[in-house]
Order: C-alpha cells, then sequence, then structure tokens
C-alpha cells in the first residue's frame, strides 16, 4: 500500500523546472477523476471551486471541517497525489495554519497551497513576517507527522495596487525568499505574465515556480521553456464547466433546445468511471 511518505515524495519529484506539472485543478470527486483519467500525474484542488459546489462563495468563506470533507472525498476517490488549496490557513493564528495541515494530512492529501491574501482590513496582503511566521506553522506541522508535505506559497501580489511592474516583482521576489526561509518548497504567482516577467521570476524564485494557466496566459509549452516547474488551472475549468451549466440551463428555458448539450459526456461511459472506484 502506498504511505502518505510516499505520495509526498512522488509529488515532489514532479516539479521539474522545464518539465512542469501541469494541473487541471478539480473541485469534486468527479472531476478529480476525471483529471486523473485524462492523465494528470497528480490532483490539486481549487478552493473557488470547492466552494462553489458547495454553496459558498470564495475567499475564505469555508470553514476548515468543510473544506477538508470535500479534500478526503477526492484524495479516496483518485490514486495520484493530492495537493489542497487551504486559502490562507483557515484559521487566524499560525497554530490554527498547524491544525489545519494536520487534517490535510489526514484526509489523504500530501500538499497544500497557502497563500498570503488578507480578505478584511485595509490591506490585502499579510505582512511578510506574519506569512512567514504561518508558513513554518505549517512546515512544523507537517515534519512533525513524518510526511514531506510540499508546502506551495501562493504570493497574490497581483492584488497591490496597480503601480510600477518592476516594484511589484521585487516585492513578489522579496515575499518569495522569506517564505522559503521559512518553509516553503515552491512559489505560486498569480496573473498571466509575458515573457520577460516569466523569466524573471524563473531567474529570481530560488524554489520550484508556479503560475497559472488559462485564458490569456502563455501555453504551457512556452512555459516549460521558460522554466517553469509547475502549471496550475485554477478555478478555470470549474468557471468553463459551470458556464456550460448557465448556457445550458438558459436555452432549455428560453428556446427549448438542447445545442449547448450536444459535447456533453457520455452518461455510460462516465458512470463507469466514476464505478471503478466506487466502494463496495
Amino acid at each position: 500500500m502506498t504511505t502518505l511518505k510516499d505520495q509526498a515524495l512522488l509529488l515532489r519529484s514532479l516539479h521539474i523546472p522545464g518539465k512542469p506539472l501541469v494541473l487541471p485543478n478539480a473541485w469534486d470527486a468527479a472531476s478529480a477523476r476525471l483529471a486523473e483519467d485524462a492523465g494528470a500525474a497528480a490532483v490539486a484542488t481549487t478552493s473557488a471551486g470547492v466552494s462553489w459546489t458547495l454553496g459558498y462563495g470564495d475567499g475564505d468563506r469555508l470553514d476548515r471541517a468543510t473544506a477538508l470533507a470535500a479534500v478526503a472525498r477526492i484524495s479516496a476517490t483518485v490514486r495520484v497525489p493530492v495537493t489542497a488549496d487551504i486559502e490562507s490557513g483557515y484559521g487566524a493564528t499560525p497554530e490554527d495554519v498547524a491544525d489545519t495541515v494536520r487534517g490535510v494530512l489526514d484526509a489523504g492529501a500530501v500538499g497544500v497551497n497557502l497563500e498570503d491574501s488578507l480578505r478584511t482590513g485595509p490591506e490585502p496582503l499579510r505582512p511578510v513576517a506574519e506569512q512567514a511566521a504561518r508558513i513554518a506553522a505549517a512546515r512544523a506541522a507537517a515534519d512533525a507527522a513524518g510526511v514531506p508535505l510540499f508546502l506551495n506559497a501562493r504570493i497574490d501580489t497581483h492584488r497591490l495596487p496597480a503601480g510600477d511592474p518592476a516594484g511589484r516583482i521585487k516585492e513578489t521576489l522579496a515575499r518569495a525568499a522569506a517564505y522559503r526561509a521559512a518553509g516553503a518548497d515552491g512559489v505560486f504567482v498569480l496573473g498571466a505574465f509575458d515573457r520577460a516577467t516569466v523569466s524573471a521570476l524563473v531567474d529570481g524564485v530560488e524554489a520550484p515556480l508556479n503560475l497559472l494557466a488559462g485564458p490569456g496566459s502563455l501555453p504551457v509549452s512556452v512555459l516549460a521553456e521558460l522554466g517553469v516547474a509547475r502549471v496550475s488551472a485554477g478555478s478555470s475549468i470549474a468557471e468553463a464547466a459551470y458556464g456550460l451549466a448557465a448556457r445550458a440551463a438558459r436555452e432549455l428555458l428560453t428556446d427549448g433546445t438542447y445545442t449547448a448539450l450536444e459535447d456533453r459526456l457520455d452518461y455510460g461511459a462516465f458512470n463507469a468511471l466514476m464505478l471503478e472506484r466506487t466502494p463496495a
């Protein structure tokens, strides 16, 4: 039987600059199973997609227990490593973040994304020292459990007020260095960047670099060429799925037709895929 430690080591090994781990982020057991069946070497959750499918808005609106229950369902459905988007850690203190990481491991996941956004107050981002303490607590909790959890530090400098692009990159790199020193294994930067910015981030971040992919982003092949080690779809696949749901519902109710549904999955094939992992 594969252990959590084995899964964590496998997840770590997949972060290769120039040959990135590509993650079509999932939000429930079915989307995770589809990602795995499509060839994903690991499954990452998207907090936005998880929140929406459970009836919440994104942005630290979920409670820890609800979020971890979703992670557990996904982990039980796939055989590849799972990394969980835990937003800003589901708690006010570093010890709260440590509790969340222990819960992630109990849920069967071996990686986390931990972001530095603040959803309340006048500032968009946590102070560096405060976020570093939260990362250190997460690292210590995983280490104490004997699992080499891949801790991906998400840097949300894209949420800073518009200004000098060079200054924003400088802030990103300063945060990356501090978070790496606190125990982060990788760095995740949101934004649709041009080649020059991606190159500056790859050169300046002394850790595997994770970038967001989707409409407006550079293709995976270009990100690989530039040295990116991980590429995430984020919430974009969930957005596309719910976009289809909205179009199909609107078409059915207004025109009484079904063209939006023509590319749907075949019921029998999809059900058979899910039955492969259904408990006896």
